[in-house]
């Protein structure tokens, strides 16, 4: 299998690895895209193939409509990773990734292929949600100071405003996914859930992250790290030292 006749739209692999005993999915954050995860592919080939998801609206699908409903976008990404779940399969997302990661596992799950692991980063719990979170109503020049505060957008995005700009709807979207969502009590995971965060980290509280132990049956573990919301840039060999440690034992 080959990344370009393969993968299609929704899926990328920058560095297959046909023999790899885990394949490793990588949810991007509200406003990433699947290249965000090139160096993690790199690093973890060939121990792991990794497939990132392109969401719709950004990069080479920047011309079609963004999906701003999380579990629209879940039920979408899961048809699309059934076929490759010929492996065990173990999910990274960060953020709104973390989120969809979530919805992503349930599905998986009920299909019989439930993953390995779930990676939730930068990201409370499904069931800790803030009401006062509007970002996606805001005008763009808020929008646009959000995005600058958190750092995690490429820095030639945020040095070229006219390609911010057009970023901005697919932004809008991602974060009216984030923010509108709303968990729906149901069936709980079975598989481990590794909680990952910035000690500094506005978006998450240490109480918000414990709320994932009543998403599993599985064991939780909670890893933290010095700095914001984007701290896995400061910390991506720990982090992903810590995916490879935990696929190892999978």
């Amino acid at each position: 299998m080959t990344a370009t006749t393969t993968a299609g739209a929704w899926l990328r692999r920058f560095h297959p690895a046909e023999d790899a005993p885990v394949r490793l999915v990588c949810l991007p954050h509200a406003g990433g895209s699947a290249s965000y995860y090139f160096p993690v592919s790199r690093a973890l080939s060939p121990q792991a193939d990794v497939v990132a998801v392109q969401y719709p609206g950004r990069q080479d699908r920047r011309h079609e409509p963004c999906l701003d409903d999380v579990r629209e976008l879940a039920d979408r990404v899961v048809a699309q990773l059934l076929p490759w779940c010929d492996r065990p399969v173990a999910l990274f997302g960060h953020s709104l990734g973390a989120t969809l990661g979530f919805e992503v596992a349930l599905r998986l799950e009920e299909a019989g292929h439930g993953p390995v692991a779930l990676f939730a980063s930068g990201r409370r719990a499904p069931s800790r949600h803030r009401e006062n979170e509007r970002i996606h109503l805001a005008p763009d020049e808020r929008l646009l100071a959000t995005i600058k505060a958190m750092s995690g957008t490429d820095p030639a995005v945020l040095a070229d405003d006219e390609l911010l700009r057009a970023v901005l709807p697919a932004i809008r979207g991602d974060y009216k996914a984030a923010e509108t969502y709303r968990y729906r009590p149901g069936p709980v995971l079975e598989c481990p859930v590794v909680v990952l965060n910035g000690d500094a980290d506005p978006e998450v509280t240490a109480l918000e992250a414990e709320g994932w132990t009543d998403h599993t049956r599985g064991p939780v573990s909670f890893h933290w790290f010095t700095g914001g919301h984007f701290y896995l840039n400061e910390h991506a060999a720990e982090v992903i030292g810590l995916v490879r440690r935990r696929l190892a034992g999978s």
